[in-house]
């Protein structure tokens, strides 16, 4: 597709967008462009309408898309458009004539506070440096709320023991301070002392066996291997564990502002959806305690 690579490079070099963010986009892109292709021939980017979308947007749903998905192919699509717009490489955004699909709103999935109690304080993860590791992971994502790709990028430079608090380099490079505990900072101490009996060198705060940086998809198997110990939800992952986070804190009284700043969250918007969370716990409190609920 034409300019695509240069959005491409906008995207990661001025947006600043995570390299999932930037492969998500460039998905969503060259299978519009092989749709057009298949259907009408190449054809030049101003020639694009919004009929051509909208009939990409049904094709996508016969073929069982979710709205979801299709709301977030449609939301790629629209950004490319305006930035062609921005250079002057097109004179409209055909999108601005296109009605995405009604997509219902889904509350975050979290864990149950009993079950990440017996998950930190009953399971066995054994005391070598692997198991120390994958508790060190665990709680890391609990205490503090960060993202996967924020947490594979911590550096042990990154932690200041003295104020305890831990430095995390967001979405676009946006910077945030979260605080951490004196619990919590015993247990990483306790982790950063095998690791050097380990003799490991890398920067990194999280490491493999063979002293590199952890990748996504084996702390993705570790949260779900040790979240089916202990819960039944379907969902078992990371932002399962930031979602509970969030959730507990809102639950304790937390300030949506002050969570909004924890999590990193651009604006508050994205962090108010935990409410709805709350709101559903005070209806199961008020019908099981109110004599005519």
């Amino acid at each position: 597709m034409q300019h695509l690579d240069a959005f491409l490079n906008y995207l990661r070099n001025e947006k600043r967008c995570s390299l999932h963010t930037q492969r998500s986009y460039a998905t969503d892109l060259q299978q519009f462009e092989q749709y057009v292709n298949h259907q009408y021939g190449n054809m030049a980017i101003h020639q694009i309408s919004s009929s051509h979308i909208r009939q990409w947007m049904v094709a996508l749903m016969e073929e069982g898309t979710s709205s979801r998905t299709v709301v977030r192919k449609l939301s790629s699509l629209k950004a490319f458009f305006k930035y062609l717009l921005r250079q002057k490489l097109v004179e409209h955004n055909p999108l601005d004539k296109v009605t995405a699909p009604k997509v219902g709103k889904r509350l975050p999935v979290f864990v149950e506070d009993k079950h990440m109690d017996t998950l930190l304080d009953e399971i066995t993860f054994g005391e070598n440096f692997e198991g120390i590791r994958n508790r060190m992971i665990i709680s890391t994502f609990y205490h503090t709320g960060i993202r996967l790709s924020e947490l594979t990028q911590l550096k042990i430079d990154d932690v200041d023991f003295s104020i305890r608090t831990l430095k995390v380099m967001g979405k676009r490079s946006k910077e945030r301070i979260i605080p951490l505990s004196p619990a919590f900072i015993d247990e990483l101490n306790k982790y950063l002392q095998i690791r050097q009996e380990q003799g490991f060198t890398s920067p990194y705060l999280f490491v493999t066996s063979k002293d590199k940086a952890l990748y996504p998809r084996l702390v993705q198997r570790v949260v779900k291997h040790f979240l089916s110990l202990v819960t039944p939800i379907s969902k078992k992952s990371p932002h399962v564990i930031r979602h509970t986070f969030a959730t507990q804190l809102l639950n304790r009284g937390a300030d949506l502002n002050a969570i909004k700043e924890l999590l990193g969250h651009a604006n508050l918007s994205a962090t108010q959806v935990y409410t709805h969370n709350t709101i559903e716990k005070l209806h199961k409190i008020y019908k099981q305690a109110h004599p005519r609920a």
